[in-house]
């Protein structure tokens, strides 16, 4: 082979087209144009004929309207594997061209007069059902045929795939060369001969005044969104009062499992101590929806995936109290039922949750109990009419709000335990003694400015619980003893 045909150099635009020595043949044939686009070419290449025929030999391109792009796109492969079989996914964004479309604009006053497309086409599927990203592809060809017998399209190969998405990205692929050296194609023969080609840059490098004209544009762009979002949000955000602690809470009921029954909800509500308080508006309880369960494992779970927000306001009054108390924590109750298909329902368990005194994402897995009678015509009567034993005020499970007492019995009850309930559960926490405690790194001094220390409350908490139950325990041993044995102890010292 003579040298000078050996190698060649084509500087390609975006969307420039190079016709390879098939498409002159193809379209210099009237009858082998039918759309408009071959007649475009056809017309084309006559002109190039004229001018004295095309410069490039071997370097072609496929612009975005060709129909070796669609081709091409369509026979993509997920995998290297050479006998692959197409999921359906597959198939189905196979279909899919994703193109600038020329779109009517829509009128925003008019109301669309079909909410529901009862028998969609295929064109309405592809259109509202798959990520129609706006994409344009240019691909840059290599005919490796023998010499002297350019056109054969089996020895085309794409030598570089150029694409950019109606967000500005433009792909190269492969690669710019730079300093890696040339890249190679082997092709499958007798010969097995392997060409070598280069990609390179050629755009025209951008002035330095233009620039910085561009990064002027950019920063006001940016700056007039930033001032647009924060019309939006506003600057003052709405702090609470000295001395006032906010605690806003994104709850989900995850799941519940390990129950006997099918066709689970739960019932809850949120208890708020003294000193706490929420909006008028706040709701403080709710329902789930009833879900069946589905067995994991060895046990029947439900999903509930039920969201629930709560905000609440602790509003500090006397500081002398600390540190031998600190402010009580709201508490969860919650009760797992059961229905079944005749409408009865069954309690399942019972449980509480203290809702957690560190801001963050808590999960939390919360056992349960329900009370039952001895013998067994009380579970025939829960298995056969529904019902059981129930309690008449929640606040049972963990310490009544009724209570006044000292001490608080529970002998002769019975209960059995249940299942469990999973909690998710994000805290967040908002105080004005936070923000002077970090800006100005003082002493914290209240109750409010201690739960600053986010990652020391739960130890403290429990210090100070300990500390308190060893002094009762202490004061009870005391009071247990003689009087004699006190005196004497006291005259001794």
């Amino acid at each position: 082979r003579p040298p000078e045909d050996e190698e060649e150099v084509a500087e390609v635009g975006w969307q420039e087209k190079l016709f390879s020595q098939f498409e002159v043949d193809l379209y210099l044939n009237k009858s082998a144009c039918q759309t408009p686009l071959d007649w475009q070419y056809h017309e084309e290449i006559q002109k190039l004929e004229k001018a004295g025929g095309r410069k490039n030999c071997r370097i072609f391109t496929y612009t975005d309207h060709d129909r070796f792009t669609n081709i091409e796109e369509l026979c993509q492969k997920v995998t290297d594997l050479d006998h692959e079989v197409p999921s359906y996914l597959v198939e189905r964004m196979a279909n899919v061209r994703r193109r600038r479309q020329d779109r009517r604009p829509v009128e925003t006053s008019s109301l669309k007069s079909k909410i529901i497309t009862w028998e969609p086409s295929e064109e309405f599927i592809k259109n509202n059902h798959v990520i129609n990203t706006p994409v344009q592809t240019m691909y840059i060809m290599g005919d490796l045929g023998p010499y002297g017998k350019l056109g054969l399209r089996e020895y085309e190969n794409v030598l570089c795939t150029i694409k950019v998405d109606g967000n500005g990205v433009i792909t190269v692929k492969p690669d710019f060369t730079g300093t890696k050296g040339a890249y190679r194609i082997e092709l499958d023969g007798e010969k097995r001969e392997v060409w070598e080609y280069t990609i390179e840059n050629a755009s025209v490098q951008v002035q330095p005044e233009e620039e910085e004209r561009e990064q002027r544009v950019f920063r006001d762009l940016y700056g007039r969104h930033k001032d647009y979002l924060s019309g939006l949000v506003g600057s003052d955000f709405e702090m609470p009062l000295p001395g006032t602690l906010r605690l806003f809470m994104n709850g989900e009921i995850v799941s519940a499992q390990g129950y006997e029954y099918d066709n689970l909800y739960v019932h809850f509500f949120l208890e708020l101590p003294n000193q706490w308080s929420s909006c008028p508006f706040q709701q403080l309880s709710g329902v789930t929806q009833t879900c069946a369960t589905k067995t994991v494992g060895w046990d029947k779970v439900a999903y509930f995936c039920y969201p629930f927000t709560v905000e609440m306001f602790y509003t500090q009054e006397d500081e002398g109290v600390f540190p031998y108390s600190l402010p009580q924590w709201p508490v969860l109750y919650f009760e797992v039922l059961s229905l079944d298909f005749w409408q009865r329902y069954r309690v399942e368990g019972y449980g509480s949750l203290v809702l957690p005194t560190c801001p963050g994402v808590h999960m939390l897995t919360i056992p349960t109990w329900r009370p039952v009678d001895l013998g067994t015509v009380a579970e025939m009567r829960r298995f056969f009419i529904g019902g059981s034993p129930e309690l008449e005020d929640l606040t049972y499970i963990r310490i009544p709000s009724t209570f006044k007492g000292k001490r608080l019995s529970r002998f002769g009850f019975r209960t059995e335990t249940t299942g469990s309930v999973t909690f998710r559960l994000y805290c967040l926490q908002q105080s004005k003694a936070f923000l002077e405690n970090s800006a100005l790194r003082q002493r914290m001094q209240s109750v409010l400015d201690r739960l600053g220390g986010f990652s020391q409350q739960s130890s403290v908490y429990n210090v100070l619980e300990a500390f308190q139950r060893a002094r009762r325990r202490m004061q009870e041993a005391r009071e247990s003893l003689p009087q004699d044995l006190i005196n004497t102890s006291a005259s001794a010292e």
